[in-house]
């Protein structure tokens, strides 16, 4: 079967409307593909005038066609009736016979008929009146199901990635003050296997009532995770130094003919407070990464070195940072509040779900770290994945 590049765009209404997290649920558990990369839209006019002349195949019906590009015309251009900022979440998958796959059996047909059996069925609509003409209609994701035709669409969309995509912040206008921008990020262990996971717990940081200005898919490396997570190194030392001793005193207290105290353990807990601190820094960082830097033997390796996939999100809004926090939950699952993140889909301290910023500060340093800062330092995942693709004999 053939490799195929396929894309998933999710509608301005769907985001309007905190769809996000179910259809991505249903796009990562049922599609039979990988994704490969994630990045928020809000289109030029320009693209928007090529987008709409060939979002629909020439062959369709008439009336279907027009509805399609009366749809991307109103809908995804910044002067829309609704007046509000057309913000598209674009996701892109990697596998056998992607297009039609990803299109046919996930993302499904428009129905007339209340049926909830893909993405379409339950989040799209397409009304009639009693003359057959349709009077309204949502696709809630938009792809292409013809793989020639498919090209194009990616194309277009690779040409504008870097000008119409990327970080949103500082694009929607709130009445209430203190508008804040929050990192979160999906951790490794939601992408082990396909499954609902991910878009779940999207859908739960709905309940914040944020807008999602931002999404990355990326592989953290070894250089990043150590940056990310660096200030929890200096607190190991003191935090963890407790645990150290109690561990030295109960192996040797009573492993020699003389008494070995309290007080020796801490003296030696002192001399071994540092090596603990690396070693359980470094299973962080492994966990987040895939690979333990002690593995590495060219430091200049950890740049490059990661076997995980992590997906990043950016949320705004009025008191983003502590909204997010609180329908996180605490970072311990088994002390998390139920119905929280980490109530619902932690396992421990560190597999607990997802991460969040806990200050403006930190969110600052964060979104420099993974590339989604204010500049959208980021190569641009979405253009080059495309442009490879494009480049590679089919």
């Amino acid at each position: 079967m053939t490799e195929q590049l396929a894309y998933a765009l999710i509608t301005p209404y769907s985001l309007f409307k905190s769809r996000t997290g179910g259809i991505i649920g249903r796009l990562l558990a049922h599609a039979r593909a990988e994704l490969v990369a994630a990045r928020m839209f809000v289109f030029s006019d320009a693209f928007v005038d090529a987008y709409q002349e060939i979002v629909c195949p020439q062959g369709a019906a008439p009336a279907i066609r027009a509805a399609w590009q009366r749809y991307v015309n109103e809908s995804l251009r910044q002067k829309n009736p609704w007046g509000f900022l057309p913000r598209c979440m674009l996701l892109l998958f990697r596998g056998p016979n992607a297009v039609r796959h990803l299109k046919d059996d996930v993302i499904g047909r428009f129905t007339e008929q209340p049926v909830g059996d893909t993405i379409r069925g339950t989040y799209g609509d397409l009304i009639r009146d009693e003359k057959g003409v349709i009077r309204y209609f949502e696709p809630a994701v938009i792809t292409c199901p013809d793989p020639e035709l498919n090209n194009q669409h990616l194309k277009l969309f690779a040409d504008f990635a870097a000008r119409d995509g990327g970080v949103l912040a500082g694009r929607i206008r709130y009445d209430q003050p203190n508008v804040q921008v929050s990192l979160v990020m999906l951790k490794p262990d939601n992408f082990y296997r396909p499954s609902r996971r991910p878009g779940n717990i999207i859908d739960t940081f709905s309940l914040t009532g944020l807008r999602i200005v931002g999404a990355k898919l990326f592989n953290m490396t070894v250089a990043q995770g150590e940056e990310f997570y660096g200030p929890l190194k200096e607190q190991f030392v003191t935090k963890l130094k407790g645990n150290v001793t109690r561990e030295i005193y109960q192996r040797l207290h009573d492993a020699f003919s003389f008494p070995v105290t309290m007080a020796d353990a801490e003296s030696m807990a002192g001399l071994l407070a540092e090596r603990n601190a690396t070693a359980e820094f470094n299973k962080i960082v492994e966990y987040m990464t895939g690979v333990n830097p002690d593995d590495l033997s060219d430091p200049a390796e950890k740049a490059t070195a990661s076997r995980t996939k992590c997906l990043a999100m950016l949320y705004e809004g009025p008191d983003a940072i502590n909204k997010i926090r609180t329908v996180l939950g605490s970072t311990d699952p088994r002390k998390a509040e139920p119905g929280t993140v980490r109530s619902d889909f932690g396992r421990d301290l560190m597999r607990n779900g997802a991460h969040a910023s806990d200050s403006e500060q930190s969110a600052t340093r964060e979104r420099e770290i993974v590339g989604m800062s204010r500049t959208d330092k980021d190569t641009c995942d979405v253009s080059r994945i495309i442009g490879e693709y494009l480049q590679t004999p089919k």
